[in-house]
């Protein structure tokens, strides 16, 4: 996956995050908070601060103790909230740590690690448009109507 964009629920003002499969047009909604969108949204526009925030102090903390982060992962999406993993190696040692997505996602982007999506999360909540998409303003256009008429439970699924 890649994160295509931040975009906002234009009911409820709520961030989300929009992940991208690499090898197809299937595209996964994740909203998130304020904080973390805006987390995310600097490092993919190339803007620093002037002291580390939180995701920029766990990468140098890694760093400082020779660790790394493999890779980030959307794991589930258990009663309308997605769940994450956050891979770190530390030598020979790989550990996974429980993550929200947003933190996972604003730690890849700063690690420049690979991010996965579970493919039942993906068939479960990923939109899939019918055409090759190569303009990212239609993709944000598309994504903005389905938002003007979607909420987060749309993506609960059924009983499992």
């Amino acid at each position: 996956m890649v994160i295509y964009g931040v975009s906002f629920d234009m009911v409820g003002k709520q961030p989300i995050v929009l992940l991208k499969t690499v090898d197809g047009n299937k595209f996964l909604p994740i909203w998130i908070g304020h904080p973390e969108a805006a987390a995310i949204l600097m490092k993919l526009q190339g803007q620093t601060t002037p002291r580390p925030m939180t995701h920029d102090l766990v990468v140098e903390i890694l760093d400082e103790m020779a660790a790394s982060c493999v890779q980030v992962a959307v794991t589930e999406l258990r009663d309308n909230t997605f769940f994450a993993t956050i891979t770190l190696k530390f030598g020979e040692r790989e550990i996974e740590i429980d993550s929200r997505p947003s933190d996972a996602l604003a730690l890849a982007v700063r690690s420049q690690s690979p991010i996965f999506a579970a493919e039942d999360v993906i068939a479960e909540s990923a939109i899939e448009f019918e055409h090759e998409v190569e303009d990212t303003e239609e993709v944000v256009d598309r994504f903005k109507d389905f938002l003007d008429q979607v909420s987060p439970e749309d993506f609960g699924g059924g009983d499992s």
